[in-house]
């Protein structure tokens, strides 16, 4: 079963589509949460970030850059987010990978809750340790 974003990318539903090449297309996201609002996808089906190879990733992240800068220079938000999110418990919401650039201003209504928690530095040599690449 496609998902929505490949009826996009197949014009089997309409987009406002802002770049394309031969890794990565990105659109304005129909469910704008500030004008400016562009989603950032790869043409093909990887559902996460973790499944989709290094020059896919890497390609997204130079779209997301490019249009950062036009959309702040366009728009001239106070600040950008750029969200990649990775599976349910992650707050993907469209099984195929993708990023947003977010334009943002003070009291737009965008919350991100995000409990800190201060392990230490021990704890956080232990993770580190574990994940040293």
């Amino acid at each position: 079963m496609p998902t929505v974003f490949e009826k996009l990318l197949s014009g089997e539903w309409p987009c406002a589509k802002v770049y394309e090449d031969e890794l990565v297309f990105a659109f304005m996201d129909a469910g704008q949460v500030n004008d400016g609002h562009v989603i950032v996808a790869c043409k093909r089906p990887f559902e996460t970030l973790m499944d989709m190879d290094e020059d896919t990733a890497a390609a997204m992240m130079r779209v997301a850059w490019r249009i950062a800068r036009v959309v702040e220079a366009e728009f001239k938000p106070q600040g950008i987010t750029v969200l990649q999110a990775n599976r349910a418990a992650g707050w993907q919401t469209v099984p195929h990978a993708h990023l947003h650039v977010l334009p943002r201003y003070e009291d737009d209504g965008v919350g991100l809750v995000w409990p800190r928690k201060e392990p230490g530095i021990e704890r956080l040599r232990e993770l580190a340790a574990r994940i040293r690449v």
